[in-house]
């Protein structure tokens, strides 16, 4: 089995309820979307073995792996993957844009998505441990308010949208004023400085 990446790195979860957590994220190539204002580069850069992705994530002290993207519920041999994880004690999270629901995501211990008003019918996933709506616009309310009537989650967030580095407060401030039980989940990494 071959994994295209975008990237390996080491760093803390800056956003959500494991803000802070040290972990090894795995960014795979592709996703299934484009949203305007997207910040990550999701063009394969190289590609790995099994064998060879395991042995780069063993290289780092973080025991958390987060499986990122793109889109990870786009990527074959994934289940092998996640398999290998547990055998290794690895605590594993995965953040998905909701479109895709796939059988491997239970095997998994954090399930974090972010589906994209640009898109609004296009949610397959009913249950995750956090939701993360991006506030591109004031009209996000009707569809958290959708988002939650579909995807059963522990947490829901609104995330400031951030436009070339510029991050957007005031909207996700005015989405948040519509909505009873969301709550703010800041890109620290960004505020911070670090990956």
């Amino acid at each position: 089995m071959i994994y295209d990446l975008v990237e390996i790195f080491e760093s803390l979860q800056g956003e959500g309820r494991n803000m802070g957590r040290p972990c090894v994220f795995v960014r795979f190539a592709r996703c299934n979307f484009s949203c305007p204002w997207c910040d990550t580069d999701v063009k394969k850069r190289f590609s790995v073995t099994l064998e060879e992705l395991l042995s780069e994530i063993s290289q780092y002290k973080a025991k958390s792996v987060v499986l990122t993207g793109g889109e990870p519920a786009l990527v074959e041999g994934m289940p092998e993957f996640v398999a290998a994880l547990k055998e290794r004690g690895y605590f594993i999270a995965v953040e998905t844009n909701a479109s895709v629901d796939v059988d491997w995501f239970q095997f998994v211990d954090y399930v974090a998505c972010s589906p994209k008003s640009e898109f609004p019918d296009r949610i397959a996933l009913r249950r995750a441990n956090e939701v993360r709506v991006v506030a591109s616009s004031p009209d996000v309310a009707g569809f958290c308010r959708k988002v939650r009537a579909i995807i059963d989650a522990d947490d829901y967030y609104v995330s400031p949208c951030d436009r070339d580095g510029e991050i957007d407060f005031a909207t996700a401030k005015s989405v948040l004023a519509e909505l009873d039980g969301w709550s703010l989940s800041v890109q620290m990494h960004k505020i911070l400085g670090f990956r």
